[in-house]
C-alpha cells in the first residue's frame, strides 16, 4: 500500500473554517509541517478540498 506525504505550504490566515478544520484533521498545524497518511479515498477527498494549501508526494512504504 502506498502512502502520501502531505506538507502545508500556505497559511490558513483568512481561510474559511471548513478549510481550517480539514487541514487540522490531516494533522497539520504549522507551515512546512509534513505528515504521512495511508492512501485512501477519505484522505484523497481532504487533499482535494485544500489542494491549494498543501503539496502531496506519493511514497512507497
Amino acid at each position: 500500500m502506498s502512502k502520501l506525504q502531505i506538507t502545508l505550504v500556505r497559511s490558513l490566515i483568512g481561510r474559511p473554517g471548513t478549510q481550517r478544520t480539514t487541514v487540522n484533521t490531516l494533522g497539520l498545524r504549522k507551515i512546512n509541517q509534513t505528515v504521512v497518511h495511508n492512501d485512501n479515498p477519505a484522505i484523497r477527498g481532504m487533499i482535494n478540498k485544500v489542494s491549494h494549501l498543501v503539496s502531496v508526494k506519493e511514497i512507497e512504504a
